[in-house]
């Protein structure tokens, strides 16, 4: 622990996930007490109870009145690409998962050029929001949607999932083109999902059409690939 770039209670908490991740700290077992850990890595209380609020915000330890901190069992989600009529929030339903959303941004923006080129237009509508998974932030979701839909549906897209809003207004989904890809947490990735600086991420990128072949939305969304997976069902 190093490295002054980083604060401590950040350094203190990414030993601890490895600890975790490596077996050290099982699941269900009690994380060493305050004064303990104040002990070990010889800080304050202050920046251990910080220490212990990151472990919390990234799902991986919950704090039990009056017991202490315990390793959470670290299972990962599930979202399959198989299935259209299926969107992601009713997918984590389906597997008894909670669904809510955090809303960073929505304003009209001039898109990069490739974007003005899949959306057909020069302005468009841009989002930014945090899915949150069990109250854990697991995806940020950023997408660009064609500006007359965007204008029309703005108050409902703040606060709600796009494709099931649109689809709730009469605007069909026909058609998604989707990618993977991976990359690494930088300094906005690390703050929106409580991940270290370059922690590997998988990254949702998407384009969705309706029934005329018309570009609607054109997103990518990184996501913890500690806590999703995504899945798909090729028949032959």
């Amino acid at each position: 622990m190093s490295d002054r770039r980083i604060p401590l209670h950040l350094q203190i908490s990414q030993v601890l996930r490895q600890r975790i991740e490596t077996g050290v700290y099982a699941v269900g077992e009690q994380l060493p007490s305050e004064h303990q850990l104040m002990e070990q890595f010889q800080v304050s209380r202050i920046t251990i109870r910080r220490a212990i609020h990151n472990l919390v915000h990234q799902g991986l330890a919950s704090a039990q009145h009056g017991r202490g901190v315990f390793v959470k069992n670290q299972c990962k989600w599930v979202y399959s690409l198989s299935s259209l009529l299926i969107f992601f929030e009713e997918d984590m339903k389906r597997q008894g998962v909670q669904s809510a959303i955090c809303h960073l941004e929505f304003q009209e923006v001039s898109p990069p050029p490739r974007v003005q080129e899949i959306l057909g237009s020069d302005l468009a509508c841009f989002q930014s929001k945090i899915l949150l998974l069990d109250g854990i932030p697991a995806i940020l979701d950023k997408s660009y949607i064609l500006l007359e839909l965007g204008r029309q549906f703005a108050n409902e897209l703040k606060t709600a999932m796009t494709f099931p809003t649109l689809e709730r207004n009469g605007i069909h989904i026909s058609k998604i083109e989707a990618s993977l890809e991976c990359t690494r947490a930088d300094q906005q990735l690390s703050e929106h999902l409580a991940v270290p600086l370059g922690e590997p991420l998988l990254v949702y990128c998407y384009t969705a059409y309706d029934q005329y072949q018309r570009s609607l939305v054109y997103g990518s969304a990184p996501s913890r690939a500690d806590l999703l997976t995504y899945a798909v069902t090729i028949n032959r």
